[in-house]
């Protein structure tokens, strides 16, 4: 009898992970930036947005109670995105927030996503040995499928039987991963995480999960750690 596989899944993070940080922040970013004020201010009657803003009002007035007067007027939403972006904060409704404009830049073409070269084909040799697949990012669960499903490389959304953000709960929280390990119906130590954030691998560590840091390009790496060290997919996972 064969022995079991040491890892039957594997949970990604996306920036820094499968994709250049620099796609993220010079340009999915700036993309957002420049129309926070439009969409804040087409938010009304529009279901989707309206639930953004909604959710940033929420994150606002519970703020509000600790900086008080530190924070911008609310106004349509836009002055408090504009300031969650500039203190690049996980928040759950500025995620909302940028993946609804994001979807319009993917869907009008002016958005193509970017994704490591080797991230396809290691896609496929995963696919192949019947290892599944998760996302966990902060960026919203819509944000996730449209940076998926319009790479250079075409629609690798079909790969992943799931996608996890915020909703989930925190990066840095251990509870997060436990959470993602049920829904993969898997013990942690069944499940690889990959990140280039050390914060949230620790987080993954404590919750049981094997972990691997990503070396890629433009990834500060932490001078010390207890995490397996990747410069890409190719030899990931070690032993299956």
């Amino acid at each position: 009898m064969s022995s079991p596989r040491l890892v039957e899944a594997i949970l990604l993070d996306i920036e820094g992970t499968t994709t250049p940080i620099s796609f993220v922040y010079e340009v999915l970013f700036p993309y957002a930036e420049a129309r926070l004020d439009l969409y804040c201010q087409k938010a009304a009657g529009v279901p989707a947005l309206d639930d953004a803003i909604d959710e940033l009002r929420r994150e606002y007035t519970a703020e509000m109670e600790i900086r008080g007067d530190a924070l911008p007027e609310f106004g349509d939403g836009a002055p408090y995105a504009r300031l969650l972006m500039e203190e690049d904060r996980k928040s759950t409704g500025l995620k909302l927030l940028q993946g609804l404009i994001w979807e319009e830049g993917y869907r009008t073409g002016e958005l193509k996503s970017e994704v490591f070269p080797d991230v396809p084909p290691a896609l496929e040799r995963w696919k192949e040995a019947d290892i599944r697949l998760r996302v966990y990012s902060s960026g919203s669960v819509l944000a996730q499928k449209l940076l998926f499903a319009h790479t250079q490389y075409g629609d690798l959304v079909p790969f992943f039987e799931g996608f996890h953000d915020t909703h989930t709960g925190p990066k840095k929280e251990v509870s997060s991963y436990s959470a993602i390990a049920g829904a993969f119906g898997l013990a942690p130590e069944r499940v690889l995480f990959l990140s280039d954030n050390l914060d949230e691998l620790n987080a993954a560590r404590w919750a049981g999960m094997p972990t691997g840091f990503l070396a890629r390009p433009g990834n500060s790496i932490p001078p010390a750690h207890t995490h397996d060290v990747f410069p890409d997919f190719s030899g990931i996972p070690k032993a299956v």
